[in-house]
């Protein structure tokens, strides 16, 4: 079985640490590719990378460069020089977490709306990345502390956290594979009387590049989102929404160019909708929502480590509840 590794820095490029590690090929792999092998050696890292690795020299059958599909005797020795990229810029910060679930190879917490995920041009403290390296000093191995999927600035809700090398594989496979269920559930303008989904590939904005938008076919990426209706409103919907992929911005975009933007959205939304006679809490919830109205509510993924489902659920933020508490109100006393 593969040693502990050992450590050391790639004096090259300071964002990239490497493990030395070293294993025996099993007499009994004797006839087989070493890419296959070299996986089964090493499960916390993907194919296609070991196979990458394999093409660039950092993993060496018997102290020489393959091919891939290379035939192994069994008995040599292997050395695999591991290059994981880390957060060195990012620094711990106290920041407080709404943590509903950790073990050894995930973290899940919920995110409230205003705390950016990484750092970045005008955010370079005070974000996610900050609290995950405050609250576990060992992320900073892992690409961007852990983090393999994000959520917008304003966008509240559930997200899991790689806590180990195998923990961030499995998760990033899972998620380009689509085997991650992630929903939300989103306060649109507008009244819808069913459910859709809307497939349109998104893109960056052709004038306004801080802003994606749905772009021709083969000019940006395929996004498909789900949506039903969990509770209609007066002028308003509550939404519920799937993402079958994940793109920048998806879900706000995409109801956006279904006719029925989130209320708040800043970038998509355009300016609030009062039903006829609304009620004062109506007007004053409706004009003091100063973000999208989104929430990843759930998320299900197969546990890194026995590979069972776990599913969590977090519930509407406070602002959200109060909006949709106004919005039911609203239109109980419209029936009156």
């Amino acid at each position: 079985m593969p040693r502990q590794p050992d450590t050391e820095i790639d004096t090259d490029n300071d964002n990239d640490e490497r493990a030395l590690l070293e294993a025996a090929i099993p007499l009994a792999a004797a006839g087989r590719r070493f890419d296959q092998v070299l996986a089964e050696l090493f499960p916390d890292f993907s194919r296609s990378r070991l196979t990458a690795w394999i093409r660039s020299g950092d993993a060496l059958l018997g102290g020489r460069a393959v091919k891939p599909r290379e035939a192994v005797r069994g008995g040599e020795a292997v050395t695999l020089l591991a290059r994981v990229e880390v957060e060195t810029e990012a620094l711990p910060e106290a920041i407080p977490l709404a943590i509903l679930y950790e073990d050894d190879d995930v973290i899940v917490l919920d995110k409230p709306a205003g705390l950016v995920v990484h750092p970045g041009a005008g955010n370079p403290r005070g974000t996610l990345v900050n609290a995950l390296l405050h609250h576990d000093a060992r992320l900073a191995s892992l690409p961007r502390a852990g983090i393999v999927h994000r959520l917008d600035k304003d966008t509240s809700g559930l997200m899991v956290v790689a806590r180990s090398v195998r923990a961030h594989t499995s998760l990033v496979e899972q998620l380009s594979g689509r085997a991650v269920h992630r929903q939300y559930l989103a306060v649109v303008q507008g009244t819808m009387v069913a459910g859709g989904t809307v497939d349109a590939p998104i893109g960056r904005h052709p004038t306004d590049r801080i802003r994606m938008a749905v772009v021709k076919e083969g000019q940006g990426r395929d996004a498909v989102t789900h949506y039903r209706v969990r509770e209609k409103f007066r002028a308003h919907t509550l939404v519920e929404c799937r993402l079958e992929t994940g793109r920048t911005h998806q879900i706000r975009v995409h109801m956006a160019h279904a006719r029925k933007p989130i209320v708040g959205d800043p970038l998509y939304g355009g300016s609030f909708r009062l039903p006829k006679a609304a009620t004062p809490e109506l007007v004053e919830r409706l004009q003091g929502f100063r973000r999208q109205a989104l929430h990843a509510e759930k998320l299900t993924f197969l546990h890194p480590g026995d590979g069972t489902p776990r599913t969590f659920e977090a519930a509407m933020p406070a602002d959200m509840q109060a909006l949709v508490a106004a919005l039911r109100s609203d239109t109980a006393a419209a029936k009156a």
